[in-house]
């Protein structure tokens, strides 16, 4: 089984000015086939440090797939790059200047003279046409290495990767096997703590199990190489119960579920509706159940400031009755020298409640941290004995 190695090419990429979104693409599409992705690296417009990545990256991974740095302008060097890394020329290739003035026809607009830099790719390249842009691709094979090099644009690149890499991977490898992920969603216990429960499964070697930790949520990603997706599926379904008896309550969805639809599905079937009033903390929570568009969510005021926690509980129950809803949910932040204080008053038809928690992470990262330890507090509310 071949490994992978992806190379990011830009200068505005390196230096923060936007976002990669090539290598995950990429990413995604290696791990269907199967194929191990180890290194990700980013490099500027360079020629000469490309032809150093390159060459690194080929005395460790069989195939290297390289964005960016095939159009028409000095600072685009890919060209010159694999042809430097590889010991070879570039030659002209007059039918890939044919279809690139084919493609400026069919977009009404005439090249320029430095469009035709675009014909010239490493000799004994295999030209891979660009029905979709004006920059071909191409790919270039040695006895121990697949080099492939894609548009840096999104579109195009996502086109060639599916119609033209893909499956050229699939012969030239004869691949078969697939990897397939699944990743469990946790809310209320930190990383260390769910780490405790389950470090014994994350030495695994297939499947394997990986922590990502957020801002008050952690995910269990499950991740399995088989040479069928029902065979991948039913190793995937053991280890995911294993994985949910030791977490327990920790875990409240998989993959695209959100804590919000769980929290208001679990609301419904309480016959409870909800209404939030959220001070000083972005409003995020507000957002995203408004986002849902599910109508156990009657609506939610949102304040741009702090309110005195001791007038929270009111304006909570006084929002709560105006919106004629069941469940009010009222949270404000307060700063303190080191940490921010999250208060919380929950109005149910049963009880009253309120709380504090303690937040001593970085400012930025606390609203989505108050949205997940509110929306948790009221994924934790009991049956109640009788729907209302």
């Amino acid at each position: 089984m071949p490994s992978a190695e992806i190379i990011t090419i830009g200068t505005e990429i390196l230096l923060g000015e936007i976002v990669d979104s090539n290598a995950a693409t990429i990413a995604r599409s290696l791990r269907e086939l199967g194929i191990n992705l180890y290194r990700k690296t980013t490099v500027g417009d360079n020629s000469q440090r490309i032809a150093e990545v390159i060459h690194q990256a080929m005395a460790r991974a069989q195939v290297i797939i390289a964005t960016g740095g095939l159009g028409p302008t000095i600072d685009d060097p890919t060209r010159e790059a694999v042809a430097l890394a590889t010991g070879v020329e570039l030659e002209y290739r007059p039918e890939l200047w044919a279809q690139i003035q084919e493609r400026f026809r069919r977009f009404g607009r005439q090249p320029t003279d430095n469009n035709q830099r675009q014909a010239y790719i490493p000799h004994n390249a295999i030209p891979v046409e660009n029905p979709v842009g004006t920059a071909p691709a191409f790919i270039f094979e040695t006895p121990d290495n697949t080099i492939i090099a894609l548009p840096g644009v999104p579109r195009e690149m996502e086109y060639l990767l599916k119609h033209s890499v893909i499956p050229y991977l699939k012969d030239r490898y004869h691949l078969q096997d697939i990897i397939k992920t699944r990743t469990l969603h946790t809310v209320g216990a930190g990383e260390s703590q769910i780490d405790a429960v389950i470090s014994d499964l994350e030495t695994l070697s297939n499947p394997t199990v990986g922590l990502a930790a957020h801002s008050g949520q952690v995910d269990v990603r499950i991740t399995v190489r088989a040479n069928s997706e029902q065979g991948a599926d039913i190793m995937i379904a053991d280890l995911e119960h294993h994985l949910r008896e030791r977490l327990g309550t920790w875990v409240y969805g998989a993959d695209n579920e959100t804590l919000e639809n769980t929290v208001l599905y679990r609301l419904d079937n309480f016959g409870w509706t909800l209404a939030v009033v959220e001070a000083g903390s972005g409003g995020l929570l507000v957002k995203r159940l408004a986002a849902t568009g599910d109508g156990i969510f009657l609506g939610g005021e949102a304040f741009s400031k702090a309110v005195n926690p001791e007038e929270l509980l009111h304006l909570t129950a006084s929002y709560r009755e105006r919106k004629h809803a069941c469940v009010g949910l009222g949270l404000t932040v307060q700063p303190g020298p080191t940490q921010q204080e999250l208060h919380l008053a929950l109005i149910t038809p049963l009880e009253s409640h309120q709380e504090v928690r303690l937040y001593g992470g970085p400012p930025e990262s606390f609203p989505l941290w108050a949205f997940h330890y509110s929306l948790d507090m009221l994924r934790s509310l009991q049956n109640p004995p009788m729907k209302i």
